[in-house]
C-alpha cells in the first residue's frame, strides 16, 4: 500500500543523508572532537586561562547573525554541521517533483516541503553524527501536520451521539459507496450497534437489488421506495423506523451524481433539511488520485461532508488521495477499504499512515 510514495520519501531521506555527510567530510570529520569532549571554548576554561570578564563583545554581524558566517565558524570549529538551505535544494525539489508523480496535491505538495524545509534548515549535528534522526523527525512532523487536518473521534461521536444516529453516504457512482455501507453496518454490529439500511438511490437501475443483497447478507433491515421515489423520503422513514424499533445507527445510500448535476445536488440538500443527518460521508477510490481530491473538495462546497472513506486502498501505490484530501477539504480520511470482504474497513490513522511511509512498519 502506497508504495510509490514510500519510496519517493525514502528517496529523500537518503539524498538529504548523503548531502550532509559530503558537507561533514568537508568539515574534516577525521580531526572532530568527541562525543563527550567538551567544546573548545569551554576546554580552555577548564585549563585555567579564565575569560576575559572586561573583553567586549564582538561587533562582526555575520558572528552575532545565528544564520551567518560566524555561526558556521562556531559549529565547524566544534566538529558540527549546520544544514543549510541550499543542502535541500537539490532533494526538495525532486522530492516535490516525485509527490506530484504521486497524485499528491500541489499545494499539499508545496505545504509538505516547506515543512521539511522550516524543520531542518539551521540544524546542526556533529560530524560524527547521523543526519538520518533529524530528516526522519522533519519528515514526520510535516507529513502529520498535512495528514492530521480535521482528525476526530469517529466511534466516540457515533457512541456519544443520540439514537438513532443517521449517517449519509455521498460520491459518485461506481466508487465502492453501496459496499462501503454494508461494511459499516458490520463495523458497527462488531461495536455492539444496530444498524438499519436506507436505498436513498432511487434513480439507479439495480441499486435497490444491490444494497438489499448486502442487507440478506448480514441480516440487517433495509428500507426502500420504489425507483424514482423521494431519497429524502426513504431516509426519513429508515430513522422512524429506527426510532420506533431502538436500532442505533441508519446508513442512508445516495444516487452517485457530480457537482454539476444539480438536480441530484438539489435532492442531497433536501435529504440534509429534511433528515438532519449526523454525519456525512464522502467515499471514493484511493486510486482515483487527484481525481478523488478534486471531487471531495466540490462535494464539500456544495453540499458539507464531515469526512472521507478511500476504497481501494489496498491497490494504491501512490498515496496521493490519502495524503491531500484532508488538507485540501479540511475533513478528515476517516476510513480505508483494503479488500472486497465486510471486515475489509479501517479506520484511517494518520500515524500509522506515516510510519507506512518512514518505513517504521511493515
Amino acid at each position: 500500500m502506497f508504495d510509490n510514495l514510500k519510496d519517493t520519501i525514502g528517496s529523500f531521506r537518503s539524498d538529504v543523508e548523503e548531502a550532509a555527510e559530503e558537507k561533514a567530510e568537508d568539515a574534516g570529520g577525521e580531526e572532530a572532537p568527541a562525543d563527550d569532549a567538551p567544546p573548545a571554548d569551554e576546554a580552555t576554561a577548564e585549563e585555567g586561562e579564565a575569560a576575559d570578564p572586561d573583553a567586549e563583545e564582538s561587533t562582526d554581524p555575520d558572528e552575532d547573525d545565528d544564520t551567518g558566517l560566524g555561526r558556521k565558524l562556531r559549529s565547524a570549529a566544534r566538529g558540527r554541521v549546520v544544514i543549510e538551505e541550499e543542502d535541500l535544494q537539490k532533494p526538495l525539489d525532486d522530492l516535490q517533483i516525485a509527490l506530484l508523480e504521486s497524485n499528491v496535491e500541489f499545494d499539499v505538495a508545496e505545504e509538505i516541503m516547506d515543512g521539511i524545509e522550516a524543520e531542518l534548515v539551521g540544524e546542526t549535528r556533529r560530524v560524527t553524527e547521523s543526519t538520518g534522526s533529524l530528516v526522519e523527525n522533519a519528515l514526520r512532523s510535516s507529513l502529520l501536520d498535512v495528514i492530521s487536518v480535521g482528525q476526530f473521534d469517529f466511534d466516540a461521536r457515533v457512541t456519544e451521539a443520540d439514537k438513532p444516529v443517521v449517517v449519509v453516504f455521498t460520491g459518485v457512482n461506481g466508487v465502492g459507496k453501496t459496499t462501503t455501507i454494508a461494511k459499516m453496518a458490520r463495523y458497527f454490529e462488531e461495536r455492539g450497534l444496530s444498524t438499519v439500511l436506507a436505498n436513498g438511490d432511487t434513480y439507479r437501475a439495480g441499486a435497490n437489488e444491490q444494497i438489499e443483497e448486502h442487507a440478506d447478507r448480514l441480516g440487517t433491515k433495509l428500507i426502500s421506495h420504489d425507483r424514482g421515489g423521494d431519497p429524502a423520503a426513504v431516509i426519513y422513514d429508515a430513522v422512524e423506523y429506527a426510532e420506533a424499533n431502538d436500532v442505533d445507527v441508519v446508513l442512508g445510500d445516495t444516487a452517485g451524481r457530480l457537482h454539476t448535476d444539480e438536480g441530484l445536488m438539489d435532492q442531497l440538500a433536501k435529504i440534509h433539511r429534511v433528515v438532519g443527518p449526523d454525519v456525512t460521508l464522502f467515499v471514493d477510490e484511493a486510486v482515483a488520485g487527484q481525481d478523488a481530491v478534486r471531487r471531495a473538495q466540490e462535494f464539500n462546497d456544495a453540499a458539507e461532508v464531515d469526512g472521507a472513506v478511500l476504497t481501494k486502498a489496498d491497490a494504491d501505490a501512490q498515496g496521493g488521495a490519502a495524503i491531500s484530501i484532508a488538507y485540501v477539504t479540511g475533513k478528515p480520511v476517516l476510513f480505508l477499504g483494503t479488500g472486497q470482504g465486510y471486515d475489509d474497513l479501517e479506520r484511517f490513522d494518520p500515524e500509522w499512515l506515516v510510519d507506512q511511509l518512514l518505513g517504521d512498519e511493515e
